[in-house]
């Protein structure tokens, strides 16, 4: 197994278990946090070995978010007198970077279940938000942090937050940078569950991932395709969408697995997904 230095992956029974590991730091997102990342994802989604994905973390605090000090500019000898006129560019390109590493979570075909403890601040918002189900301990918290710090959240929350909780709800803690906590976060549609402890928490989210792991792969994957197509698409559009999908994809082999399954009170014996030789990146 590849050893990073912001997480540990591990993969049993079905479920890959990515887990930050820099508690010390608080899992704040350094250089490597973001090329390891993506990279992971895209291992695990082509390799098919998993059929679910779950994120969580370790000591007192899911993510302190972005550290900063990590990408601040350094002064360095540069002969071109006009190279300080490309740094509007250069920062856009390092932007689209940093967003590619959590559209990663939302881009896979295997469902990505966030269990967050204690804070989760600035850029932990970006990445639970791409994740496809939030799981959180009653002392959980969240900051959108950037407005604190003089900037505009640019690497997910917006586009992403606006379709978990209600506008005016978005507009406030964006506005205002104020922590907001579990109960406020489940309220309002950002988490589907909180849990006394992180313990139990994570026992729970386990246990759902297995759920999950025992369903067909491609019907799993499907359903992750098509719900995030009608997110962003019309009704009209993703019903035309869904049945040319399942035109195409539907097996009735499997169907009938299924109900064999269900009614033996056994385990389905699915077809795997495809591995994705396209998508392998190398370490």
């Amino acid at each position: 197994m590849t050893q990073y230095t912001c997480f540990d992956v591990q993969i049993n029974d079905h479920i890959a278990h990515i887990k930050l590991i820099r508690p010390e730091k608080r899992n704040s997102m350094i250089p490597e946090f973001w090329s390891e990342l993506p990279a992971i994802v895209a291992e695990i989604d082509a390799s098919a070995h998993a059929r679910v994905i779950v994120i969580s973390s370790t000591g007192p605090h899911f993510t302190a978010g972005l550290d900063l000090k990590a990408f601040l500019p350094t002064e360095t000898d540069n002969p071109d007198p006009k190279h300080h006129l490309a740094s509007g560019a250069k920062f856009y390109e390092h932007v689209k970077v940093l967003q590619s590493a959590f559209s990663s979570l939302e881009n896979c075909r295997l469902p990505v279940l966030a269990a967050i403890q204690g804070g989760c601040i600035g850029g932990g918002i970006d990445m639970v938000t791409a994740c496809d189900m939030r799981y959180a301990t009653d002392d959980a918290f969240f900051i959108l942090q950037e407005t604190n710090l003089a900037m505009t959240a640019d690497v997910g929350t917006f586009p992403r937050l606006l379709k978990l909780i209600p506008e005016g709800v978005a507009r406030e803690i964006a506005y205002t940078g104020r922590r907001f906590g579990a109960a406020e976060a489940k309220a309002n549609g950002l988490l589907n569950e909180t849990f006394a402890d992180a313990e139990a928490m994570l026992a729970q989210v386990m246990a759902i991932a297995a759920e999950i792991a025992g369903k067909a792969p491609l019907a799993v994957s499907g359903c992750k395709r098509i719900i995030n197509y009608a997110r962003d698409h019309s009704t009209a559009d993703t019903l035309d969408y869904i049945g040319i999908w399942n035109a195409s994809m539907l097996q009735t082999e499997e169907v009938m697995e299924a109900i064999g399954a269900n009614a033996e009170k056994r385990a389905g014996q699915f077809a795997a997904l495809p591995t994705l030789a396209s998508r392998h990146v190398e370490k």
